[in-house]
Order: C-alpha cells, then sequence, then structure tokens
C-alpha cells in the first residue's frame, strides 16, 4: 500500500505516519477523531526570519552568521499558557512543536553529549519548551513533538551543508555510533521529561533505517510509551501517512493520514512572506481533508520573541470559530461519499448513521445519486429556519432543495440522519438526454445545470453545433419557450460550442469541460461561493481566466506549490460577487498547453533538497 508523508523540510505533521502496520485501532482513535492539530515551527531562525535550517545548508548563509540568531532569540514576550489557549480555542485536538530543528537548536535543557540548547547558548536562557508542553497538557489536548533525526550542526553528524561533508561513516563507524548515541539520549529525555502521545521524525532521506537504527529507536520510544504514536519519517517504521502541502485530489489510501499545510509559503516566521491564506480558504481546506477521512495540521511560526503575527492569530480564531459551530460534523467523522455519488465534500458520523454535507458556496439544490436506503431526517446544522424538502427516484437519485437558509460564511453543513448505515452503489449512468425538453423546462435553473452536465459527459465534441449552438451565441437554431435558457445559451455558447468531456473529479467541486484542443478548461459555478473558487493538482501555467459571456479577466492565485516537490500548487479564483449570474456562472481557464492533472497517491518524499 502506498504511503503519504511530509516532507523532510517540513518538519511539520506530528501524527502517525498511516503506514497500516498491525497496531491496534484503539492506539489510533483519538487521532483519528481529532481531525484538527496544531503545528508550531518556532527556533532561532524567526530571528532573522529565515529558511530553518536550510539557510545555512542550502549556502544562503555561512552557518556562523546562522548560528550568529542565537544572540537574538529573546523568547522575552512568550507566553505559553497564551499559545496553548489560542490552539484549545481554534478547536484543535493535538498540537506539535519543533523541540530541535536540523540545525541542533534543542529547545530544551538537553544533556546530551555536545548539545546547542536556548537555555545555555541562547540570549533568552530559557528552556522554552517545557513551560508550552506543561500549559498544553493543563488544556487536555494531546502533546506531539517534532524531532529532527539529522543535527547538521553536530561534529558527530556526518553532513555540515548541501556541499560538505565532515567524514564517511564507512571508513569512522565509531564517529556514527556517538551520533546516534546522541540522537538517542535527546529522544530519551524527552520521553521522560514529556511523556509525548507523539513523536513526528524528519530527515530520514539522509540516512538508512539500519544507520539510524531505526527499530531500537522505536523499541526505546515504546519503553516509554507503548501508545506512542508516531509518523514515518523513521524510514517508515510508523503509523500514519502524512502528505505535504499539496491538499489531495483523492482520498489517500490509507486509513491514517494528516495533512501538513502552512498559512502562508514559510513553516518559521518570515517577515517577507506576506503570501498568507484566507481563513476561509483554511476552513474549507479542513472540510476538504476531513471529507476525504484525513487530519489538518496547520502551522504558525511564532516570533523570535515569542509573540504570534495577527494574520495567523486570525486563523486560529477562525478555525475556532466554525468547529464551535458543527462539532459534531468535525470530531470523530470518518471518509465521505465517492464524487460518483455527491459532487462536493462529505463525511459520516463515527456510527456512519448520519451523512455531512459540506457547502462552501450558497445553493439552492443539491444532488445525491445511488442511495438505497430511506432517510429518516434532514436538516441544516445550526440554522433551524432553513427549509430543506427532497424527493427521490427509485435510482437512488436524491434532490434536495434548499430555502430560506442562514449559510455559514465560509462551510455551511447539511445533515441525513439514516437508521443504518447508507447504501449507496454506482450510479447508473444512461443517455436518456433530451435537448429539446431541457430548453423548454420551466426551471431555468435545473436545465442549464442539466446542460452543463452533458457537454461534461459527452465526448462528442461536435453534439451541440448539431442542436443549433453557434460559437458566437448568434443566430442560434434553437426553438424554446423558455427566452431565459435560450439567453444564458447564446451568452455562455463558447463554453459548448466545439467543447466535450470533462477533468476527473476531486480536481474542482463542480462541472466542468474542456475545448477540443484541451487547452481550455471551463467551470461551472453553481449559486454563490463564500470564497475564492480551487482548482486542485493542475500541472499547467495559467495564461488568463476570464468570465464567459462578457470577457472580465479575473485574478487567481496559487499556493503551495514547492520548488522541490512535483505536486502543484491549489490555483484560487476570485470571482467577483456582482458578476455572477443568477443561473449558473461560467469561467475560462486558459491553460499554457493541453491540460494536465497530478492525481497520484503521494508516495514518502525521499528528499527535499
Amino acid at each position: 500500500m502506498k504511503k503519504l508523508f511530509c516532507s523532510a523540510f517540513v518538519s511539520i505533521s506530528l501524527l502517525f505516519s498511516a503506514q497500516k502496520s498491525n497496531q491496534p485501532t484503539s492506539k489510533m482513535e483519538w487521532f483519528q477523531d481529532a481531525k484538527l492539530g496544531i503545528f508550531i515551527h518556532w527556533g532561532i531562525y524567526s530571528v532573522k526570519g529565515i529558511s530553518e535550517s536550510w539557510a545555512f545548508f542550502n549556502n544562503y548563509i555561512n552557518h556562523d552568521n546562522y548560528m550568529k540568531q542565537l544572540d537574538g532569540f529573546t523568547a522575552s514576550n512568550y507566553q505559553p499558557e497564551t499559545w496553548a489557549e489560542l490552539i484549545k480555542n481554534s478547536g484543535a485536538k493535538y498540537s506539535v512543536i519543533t523541540t530541535r530543528h536540523h540545525d541542533g537548536v534543542s529547545l530544551w535543557d538537553s544533556k546530551a553529549d555536545k548539545a546547542i540548547t536556548t537555555l545555555r547558548d541562547s540570549k533568552a536562557k530559557k528552556d522554552v519548551l517545557t513551560a508550552f508542553v506543561a500549559a498544553l497538557k493543563k488544556t487536555g489536548l494531546k502533546t506531539g513533538l517534532y524531532y529532527s533525526l539529522p543535527d547538521w550542526s553536530h561534529d558527530y553528524y556526518d553532513v555540515a551543508t548541501r556541499t560538505k561533508k565532515r567524514y564517511d561513516i564507512i571508513k569512522e563507524p565509531q564517529r556514527w555510533n556517538n551520533f546516534v548515541k546522541y540522537y538517542q539520549a535527546q529522544l530519551d529525555e524527552l520521553s521522560q521529561q514529556y511523556q509525548p502521545d507523539l513523536i513526528w521524525f524528519d530527515g530520514d532521506w539522509e540516512h538508512t533505517s539500519e544507520d539510524w537504527k531505526a527499530p531500537q529507536t522505536l523499541t526505546n520510544l515504546r519503553k516509554f510509551n507503548k501508545d506512542i504514536i508516531i509518523n514515518s519519517r523513521l524510514n517508515q517504521h510508523g503509523d500514519y501517512a502524512t502528505p505535504e502541502q499539496g491538499v489531495p485530489v483523492v482520498a489517500p489510501e490509507d486509513e491514517y493520514w494528516e495533512l501538513c499545510y502552512t498559512m502562508n509559503d514559510s513553516w518559521g516566521y518570515q517577515p517577507f512572506d506576506t503570501h498568507y491564506k484566507t481563513p476561509n480558504m483554511i476552513v474549507r481546506t479542513l472540510a476538504d481533508v476531513i471529507s476525504m477521512g484525513g487530519n489538518l495540521l496547520i502551522d504558525i511560526g511564532p516570533k523570535a520573541d515569542g509573540t504570534i503575527v495577527k494574520e495567523q492569530q486570525d486563523v486560529l480564531e477562525n478555525l475556532g470559530r466554525w468547529t464551535k459551530k458543527y462539532p459534531e460534523a468535525v470530531y470523530g467523522t470518518r471518509r465521505g461519499l465517492d464524487s460518483k455519488n455527491y459532487l462536493g465534500k462529505s463525511a459520516f458520523s463515527k456510527n456512519e448513521k448520519k451523512l455531512y454535507l459540506y457547502l462552501d458556496r450558497n445553493k439552492e439544490h443539491l444532488s445525491l445519486h445511488g442511495l438505497q436506503t430511506e432517510i429518516l431526517g434532514l436538516k441544516m446544522l445550526n440554522d433551524n429556519a432553513a427549509k430543506l424538502d427532497f424527493k427521490s427516484d427509485k435510482k437512488g437519485n436524491l434532490d434536495i432543495d434548499i430555502t430560506n437558509a442562514n449559510y455559514d460564511q465560509d462551510v455551511s453543513v447539511i445533515e441525513l440522519s439514516f437508521k443504518e448505515k447508507p447504501k449507496f452503489v454506482e450510479p447508473t449512468l444512461e443517455n436518456n438526454f433530451d435537448f429539446n425538453q431541457v430548453i423548454n423546462s420551466k426551471n431555468t435553473k435545473q436545465a442549464v445545470y442539466q446542460l452543463a452536465e452533458e457537454v461534461g459527459k459527452t465526448k462528442n465534441f461536435g453534439l451541440f453545433q448539431k442542436l443549433g449552438i453557434t460559437e458566437d451565441g448568434q443566430n442560434m437554431a434553437i426553438k424554446t419557450q423558455n427566452a431565459e435558457i435560450k439567453n444564458w445559451l447564446s451568452k455562455h455558447s463558447e463554453a459548448f460550442y466545439n467543447t466535450g468531456d470533462s477533468i476527473p473529479n476531486g480536481h474542482y467541486d463542480g462541472l466542468t469541460t474542456l475545448s477540443k484542443d484541451r487547452q481550455t478548461l471551463y467551470l461551472f459555478v453553481d449559486g454563490k461561493p463564500n470564497g475564492p473558487i480551487a482548482i486542485k493538482g493542475l500541472k499547467n501555467q495559467i495564461s488568463r481566466v476570464r468570465i464567459v459571456g462578457e470577457g472580465s479577466v479575473i485574478n487567481h492565485q496559487v499556493f503551495n506549490k514547492l520548488y522541490w516537490s512535483k505536486i502543484p500548487g491549489i490555483v484560487y479564483i476570485d470571482i467577483p460577487e456582482d458578476r455572477l449570474d443568477n443561473n449558473l456562472t461560467v469561467i475560462a481557464v486558459l491553460l499554457d498547453k493541453p491540460v494536465e492533472l497530478f492525481r497520484e497517491n503521494i508516495n514518502v518524499v525521499d528528499s527535499n533538497l
């Protein structure tokens, strides 16, 4: 089975690496129920606001100048209780903090051979880890400790920078053994002093399991806590998978997994990195991750004095707002429906008798397919005034109409209740599209949605030309009693003229179609989005994005595209609210070449050098 893991660079995710070992389910239950964790990257790299450890490893700054940051690491405004309270109020159920990154600076009073610590060597003269763990444990949250296997500053470690090695471990095995003793002594200290629930390793790509003595390390950790959870960056000796930065397009194969994710493009504090995702984007990412059965481990990077910047606080506060509003649809949930059954985000309750549908846009209509079980109840959570009606047919098609709803600013939740776990089957695909019947419908919104569905399904790129659609929407040979439908088709004709097929579900939460050369991607936007619409796994460069039918060019941004990773970033497209179509908005995305998509399961990141 393929595994997903955080990159060595990120140090982010703390939880269990989803390597399906023979660990008892009870050990992993709290993790699987948690859904949200907060990762903390804090160290001397926050002084100059440069990349943690990598700044000197990549020779962007020499090692001596990098380590001078010890003199600026003050922790003068560090309030661990405030940190813990902020994390608790975000709705997180655990937190992971960098106890020592690759630079070798330990945040606690380590007595290991030649250890560099913030207590002895920094201006702060503080063991900053102990106070945070104590504060975190008081909140009742689980404790996770990030630990880097490499130490690029240590005399016993063989690697110094990208271009410099201290020695060859084959020629100097005792020196290497001294390093192994050093790092294992530090793990003993962390285990004894802090009783962590989870250890998140990083940097294992530099050596083999045999070199690290990984099985011995794992055995030692279990002596202190037989239920310790670790990620698989100890050469895959672990419990859970962690994709990094790229939100998975399809649900990972692993039962236990977590997305480690930054708010901007940096793990540690970097003052010039202002490329922050909005609080809305982060809540929607959490809903996306929940729908695929995983956890979100979202990162913060405090300043050298211990303060947390407003942008990061705002994200945590909004996460707290949303998780407190919809706790039943967050904690203890399990992976939701296949996109064939529901074109959107969803999750089941732990007993699988409730199904939650997550709406990141205000819509009047929803459809589910293949449902074989009777519905006992249907409601919009946190909105008793919302009126929801539904109808179903013998084929399992369920249509939900929503009126008078007070939609959430980020993600609303609809709950379906069942007597038992609902059964869903593969929807029956029937070619019963009747163009004349559709364009003469009295329900304009339903009709144009059916037209969008059909153009995305057809492989016949000339179908709609034969039905009377023209390239510019003028002089169309279409007869209909519903002028609104004809006007909509005329305005959006380019999305139907010589188009067909679609991109696979998962890349975009909605209907799509492609131009014949597959270089223009059309996105159908149903309803009013609560924020920018998103495309995942798009490998192409985007030349232009515009609103079909009026020519307006609109903005887009790409987040989490890392130079060392083959995983594309996520594309966000802002649609001005006053330009939304009352029935169905169409967006044209012009690509640099025929569409290319990243859809594979993410394996262990061997290196992010």
